[in-house]
């Protein structure tokens, strides 16, 4: 496995905000993720690349066959195909001209063997500047190209006649077999949970299984949220010969998009947990596929075969980020939301970038907007939100729902339909006024947008096109941590920020990345809280009473983490205790104890 010059990628965000984030920032050796579940977005991007760079284009059809596949696969050529040529480019051009290569070895932290090999190069002259450069062309990478599956997203679909089609053909599996047959040579990462049916088919590909000499050309990541889901999906994959080649641990709460909340368990216990069983979960997965291996009769994994752990979730700083990579002895970490504000890595148009730079902190919040029913990260002043409270005041609540993705309720129809649709929430409406629902119920259906739509308009709008029907409106989901961010930033900027050689202005007030995720975890506590009442039971008061001491015993492990941030000054370690303390005293107060 080649070693890729840095150590941060750019995570999946929605559906179009990093759909072509490999063209913008592979070249420079960034690893990022595309979201290929909305095969309608990606056609639209084939064709808008394909104008755009003289690149021969033919239409995919929804009357072809297996077309979800087909057009997944004809877009992740193209951006293998773009990035290989850029980087082709890029190893051709002088050093010294403020080109692409030049910036290639800028953005690496001065701590990279190549940035000091660059900086020698510098001020190096002829047969060793020459020996130097050559050095430094044939160690440049391009960053990976890697997917991302959300398995909860896995519609069953049907043929013209309303016939069920086979298995292979839903969602989530033709989105695989689309990735697969790719020329990609990136990883999926498979997201929001365990789908036996979607491991178990990546069983058909070969480039998911060592080659001859021990290479796996497509890998596998599994994003987690703790280390007994880790262990549960590894074993189900290991048991099929499937080698998961990185754990991506996301923050419950202190991240973008859907957000899975822990029963108050905090991310250092867990990252804490990764840490020192990080050699048994390599040992106890690698041994079992191999023995899968072994039985099917098909090359072995190589003996030093390594398991990566990242993380991703809130991170702000780069002492933060230092902090993280040595204490945890982790691979890699993920930014995300920072990088909305960056237009050379993600697509934001320019109305909804403005949206964000003028939100308060109030105006990024855990909405029920989903159609999942999975809370979700929002932005009260986004047009999406403009669009969806316009269409109740106009008593036409509800989106057109085109794509379909979400399509899962069953409550009015056995042809599933989805709750953020215009004809879920009319039958809803109905169901309120004959009285066989509360207004509670039928706020909660209100709230639904359609994240199809509003998460793939940013892309086509970024691009200078309309979105089909003229549906503009944009529905954005960043994490709570991009409240602190303020700025249209360059990728240079951003880079530096990350690495340490510069420090962007950010908001005084913004909490340490772990302080940060326990405040959310308490207002989400305080939130079930609010929801249970008055139907309280002794079931929920023993969930309240399990979340609280997980949050106690997370805070005790904060405070005897501090010694060890060697970095931080006095000031900021005895901000970090006060908070705890307050926060601590908040969680004990929050609800008395429970009697018998």
């Amino acid at each position: 496995m080649i070693d890729l010059p840095h150590h941060i990628h750019i995570p999946v965000m929605g559906l179009g905000f990093t759909v072509d984030s490999p063209l913008k920032v592979a070249k420079f050796g960034i690893s990022s993720v595309v979201s290929i579940m909305d095969d309608h977005l990606l056609e639209d991007m084939r064709r808008l690349y394909s104008r755009k760079l003289s690149i021969p284009y033919q239409f995919i059809d929804l009357k072809a066959e297996d077309y979800r596949a087909k057009r997944i696969t004809a877009y992740l050529n193209l951006l293998h195909k773009v990035v290989q040529k850029q980087v082709e480019d890029l190893k051709a051009e002088e050093f010294g001209e403020g080109g692409n290569i030049d910036r290639y070895f800028e953005l690496l932290p001065f701590s990279h063997p190549l940035s000091s090999l660059y900086r020698e190069m510098l001020h190096a002259e002829g047969e060793v500047k020459v020996k130097l450069q050559g050095a430094l062309r044939k160690a440049i990478v391009p960053g990976k190209i890697d997917v991302n599956i959300m398995t909860k997203v896995d519609k069953i679909n049907f043929d013209k006649e309303g016939n069920e089609l086979p298995r292979e053909y839903s969602d989530a599996l033709s989105s695989l077999r689309g990735f697969a047959v790719s020329e990609v040579e990136g990883s999926v990462v498979f997201s929001a949970g365990m789908n036996p049916a979607l491991f178990s088919y990546t069983e058909q590909f070969a480039d998911f299984f060592p080659d001859e000499n021990g290479k796996i050309k497509k890998g596998i990541i599994l994003k987690v949220s703790d280390y007994r889901s880790a262990l549960i999906q590894g074993r189900f994959l290991a048991k099929k010969g499937l080698w998961v080649s990185e754990f991506r641990i996301e923050s419950g709460l202190n991240c973008g998009g859907h957000a899975f909340a822990t029963e108050g368990l905090l991310i250092g216990p867990i990252l804490e947990e990764f840490k020192h069983n990080r050699e048994t979960l390599k040992q106890t997965l690698w041994t079992s596929c191999q023995q899968a291996l072994q039985e099917k009769g098909a090359h072995l994994l190589p003996g030093d075969l390594k398991t990566k752990i990242t993380y991703q979730g809130g991170i702000g700083n780069a002492d933060e980020n230092r902090f993280l990579m040595e204490y945890y002895e982790l691979d890699g970490t993920g930014w995300g939301s920072p990088f909305l504000l960056v237009p050379e890595a993600t697509s934001v148009d320019d109305d909804t970038l403005q949206r964000l730079i003028n939100a308060r902190k109030s105006d990024f919040y855990l909405s029920q907007a989903s159609p999942l029913g999975i809370p979700f990260n929002n932005l009260r002043t986004s047009s999406g939100e403009e669009q969806r409270k316009s269409r109740i005041a106009k008593n036409r609540p509800g989106s057109p729902c085109y794509k379909k993705f979400l399509a899962f309720s069953t409550d009015f129809s056995t042809k599933p339909i989805c709750t953020a649709s215009r004809e879920y929430q009319h039958l809803k409406i109905k169901q309120f006024q004959a009285g066989e629902t509360n207004e509670k119920d039928l706020d909660l259906v209100l709230e639904k947008d359609c994240l199809c739509e509003g998460l793939s308009a940013p892309a086509i709008l970024k691009s200078g096109e309309t979105p089909k029907r003229n549906l503009r409106a944009v529905t954005i989901c960043p994490g709570p941590n991009l409240a602190y961010f303020k700025g249209i930033f360059s990728l240079k900027e951003m880079m530096d920020h990350i690495y340490g050689k510069i420090n962007l202005n950010l908001d005084p007030e913004r909490p340490h990345v772990f302080v940060k995720e326990l405040q959310l975890y308490v207002q989400h506590l305080k939130s079930e809280i609010e929801k249970s009442f008055p139907e309280k039971t002794a079931k929920f008061d023993s969930y309240v009473e399990r979340f609280k001491n997980n949050l106690n015993e997370g805070i005790q492990y904060y405070n005897q983490l501090a010694e060890n941030f060697a970095n931080d000054t006095e000031e900021i370690l005895l901000k970090f205790k006060s908070q705890l303390q307050e926060i601590n005293e908040e969680i004990n107060g929050l609800v008395p104890k429970l009697s018998s």
